[in-house]
């Protein structure tokens, strides 16, 4: 932050992620330390580069002006990343009740016995945040046998059909084991019912005949 006796100016370095052939934007933030208006102007050493908006205006009395800087779309990197454009901006003070359109160029001029503060800005660029890698697909080593993930993080379809036709194969497999033991079960039960009955009836038969 650069403390002026107008101007609070945050940040100092103007911090764009870079990406080719893509319009970028970044802000500053102007506090008027103040009991007057104060004036401003932004200038660059590039200015068909980028756009400010605003690039003059009037800060009121104890308040804030937030200022968008962007960057036209690039055709191309620069060197190492490198950047050596640079921003100049002015604060004057200036009578009350001033509005924008007041605003002229002889109200920046040193030259003219105007007490004009000027911070200097530099461009920075930074690397784009970069998306989560996906998950690789096939088995490695020390991987748990599940089925792959696809890049939206959804388990691949033809596995999970496999898996849930499995699952419910041996589950079928237990039910009909189930009723195979209750049938095997039930029939012990019948024969050895039978085998009573038919040792009673011989029983009674051999008392008949004696």
């Amino acid at each position: 932050m650069s403390t002026g006796e107008l101007l609070s100016i945050e940040p100092l370095e103007l911090k764009f992620p870079f990406e080719l052939k893509k319009q970028i934007s970044c802000s500053l933030q102007l506090s008027n330390k103040t009991d007057n208006y104060v004036a401003f102007k932004v200038k660059t050493t590039n200015p068909k580069k980028y756009c400010v908006r605003p690039n003059t205006g009037i800060v009121l009395p104890r308040s804030t002006c937030d200022i968008i800087v962007t960057m036209q779309a690039q055709k191309e990197a620069p060197p190492d990343m490198q950047c050596k454009d640079k921003f100049l901006l002015q604060s004057v003070k200036t009578n009350d009740g001033t509005t924008a359109k007041d605003i002229n160029a002889e109200m920046f001029n040193k030259e003219a016995g105007h007490v004009v503060e000027e911070c200097k800005l530099r461009v920075i660029y930074v690397s784009p945040p970069q998306p989560p890698s996906p998950v690789p697909e096939g088995s490695e080593e020390g991987s748990s046998p599940r089925g792959s993930v696809s890049d939206n993080g959804h388990v691949n379809s033809a596995e999970f059909a496999a898996a849930a036709r499995a699952f419910t194969e041996r589950i079928e497999h237990q039910d009909k084991s189930t009723e195979a033991r209750a049938l095997i079960s039930k029939l012990k039960d019948e024969k050895n019912n039978a085998v009573q009955q038919n040792n009673k009836l011989r029983q009674d038969l051999w008392t008949g005949l004696v």
